[in-house]
């Protein structure tokens, strides 16, 4: 249940955020420095625009969303889909039905590292 409220809350601070139109620095709304990879040299780092793709997808913006930071927009939708399916499966009393076996979550980490690692090539070149 924690995971499933976690994951709503952050969502919807994400609909608070007005997001960046640099393409990232949203995070900065939070309190959080500017990211330091890119401080250091002059490039985006993996994650840049995450909390503004999230901000941008949790307006309905999804093609900006993904154009802005693909791997983060993954991890919005899976928190879209998860959050409300473990609350529901709290509120039956019931261990969500199907769930997924650790191999099967090891491969989609697998798989979204690797759409992280192409998508940061292309917003490098």
């Amino acid at each position: 249940m924690m995971i499933g409220v976690l994951g709503l809350t952050v969502l919807v601070k994400a609909r608070t955020l007005e997001p960046d139109p640099r393409g990232y620095g949203t995070h900065e709304q939070l309190g959080f420095a500017p990211c330091y990879f890119q401080k250091l040299t002059g490039k985006r780092c993996p994650m840049c625009g995450g909390t503004t793709a999230w901000a941008q997808a949790a307006r309905g913006d999804v093609l900006r969303a993904t154009d802005t930071n693909l791997g983060a927009t993954l991890l919005f939708a899976v928190v879209v889909i998860g959050s409300p399916w473990l609350l529901w499966a709290t509120a039956r009393r019931q261990p969500p039905r199907n769930w997924p076996t650790w191999r099967f979550m090891l491969a989609m980490a697998s798989v979204w590292l690797v759409v992280v690692g192409l998508d940061w090539l292309r917003r490098l070149i």
